[in-house]
């Protein structure tokens, strides 16, 4: 128990890390994948390709590779042209994170939009809205709603996923409790905080997600509606 309480700290340091890591590469994929995910709609053939290519090899290839592809490939062939050219970890870390993120969220957005009945898509031209104010002003808003618990899914997935940089040595979680090991030697008390505090960290993602979900609720937005009415 004291190997845990001395190691702490520093894995506390590191699930810190770890969920400065998931939120922005959340945020940024959820960008991308809008992106990405209104372009597989497209009437574009082009983009619907592009998008498609995008998905179906970030998808159905390992993080794992990706990661290498991104911090050892990636600059080895920038350097080959004869420029200089590296990336630090934590850069590595955050794109490809972000851009497998963006793969699993563009599919996301995909279906939720395609959800949203085909009358709201008419009523909208019957206003006069064009095709980009009827995504920004009425479809993309309702299919939010629908994104949240899929979204929550791909979060949880991911704070479990940034383990996975530990390999090009960014100092997260998983590779605070590796470097801890390697000075005491003590790998199960280590590792079994670690996946502790992981659990913690994914049941409190739950938590937070499962409140938006609720928040966004038609029915709980009507029921807010209805007492502030009873109230005014």
């Amino acid at each position: 128990m004291q190997v845990i309480l001395d190691a702490l700290p520093n894995l506390l340091a590191g699930a810190l890390v770890t969920l400065q890591l998931t939120a922005i590469t959340v945020f940024l994929g959820m960008i991308l994948g809008s992106l990405i995910g209104i372009a597989r709609l497209s009437a574009n053939p082009f983009l619907r390709i592009a998008a498609r290519i995008y998905i179906d090899f970030l998808r159905g290839t390992p993080l794992l590779v990706q990661i290498f592809m991104i911090y050892f490939g990636l600059p080895a062939l920038i350097k080959a042209t004869g420029s200089t050219f590296t990336f630090n970890q934590w850069t590595a870390a955050v794109l490809a994170l972000t851009l497998n993120s963006a793969a699993y969220i563009a599919e996301i957005v995909r279906g939720a939009i395609q959800s949203i009945e085909l009358g709201q898509h008419e009523a909208s031209e019957s206003l006069g809205l064009g095709s980009v104010q009827t995504m920004r002003y009425v479809i993309f808003p309702q299919a939010f709603r629908r994104m949240i618990p899929p979204l929550g899914n791909e979060f949880i997935s991911l704070l479990k996923d940034t383990s996975l940089t530990a390999v090009i040595g960014f100092e997260e979680l998983f590779r605070k409790g590796q470097l801890i090991v390697a000075q005491n030697y003590r790998a199960f008390e280590i590792y079994f905080a670690v996946a502790l505090i992981y659990l913690l960290l994914t049941l409190l993602s739950s938590q937070v997600f499962g409140g938006l979900e609720r928040r966004f609720s038609p029915v709980e937005q009507a029921r807010r509606r209805a007492r502030l009415r009873s109230v005014s």
